[in-house]
């Protein structure tokens, strides 16, 4: 079982990820496929698995896809929705995110891009 993340970082992305999915559904809840509860609850789970952690690049910058295809494309059109309108609805999570786009991607290391099945936690005896 992989180790879940709880850090700065990611609590902020999960507040800025969850203002997103709320702005969008609020104003298309007849345009999706995926209920918001579904998508909220599979986006906070995948950042609380972000192979990176707290030195997670933005999704944008990121090199690993970690959304299934239609979860993928509906968080696209979240994002390309709420993405503008966050500044005025969310000023200070927006600038945050922005000024952590600007940063470089960290290197990527070997155990990292291991499939999440290949990856097992270490036993103490």
């Amino acid at each position: 079982m992989m180790k879940t993340l709880t850090g700065p970082v990611i609590a902020e992305e999960m507040k800025l990820i969850t203002a997103m999915i709320t702005l969008y559904y609020h104003k298309h809840p007849e345009k999706t496929q995926i209920s918001r509860e579904k998508m909220n609850a599979y986006a906070l789970k995948r950042l609380m698995r972000c192979r990176f952690g707290e030195a997670k690049p933005t999704c944008k910058n990121c090199p690993i896809h970690c959304y299934r295809p239609d979860y993928r494309e509906q968080m696209r059109q979240i994002m390309i929705y709420s993405g503008p309108r966050m500044l005025w609805h969310h000023p200070l999570l927006c600038l945050k995110h922005l000024i952590r786009g600007r940063k470089p991607v960290p290197e990527a290391k070997a155990a990292v891009l291991k499939p999440v099945h290949a990856i097992k936690e270490d036993v103490v005896i």
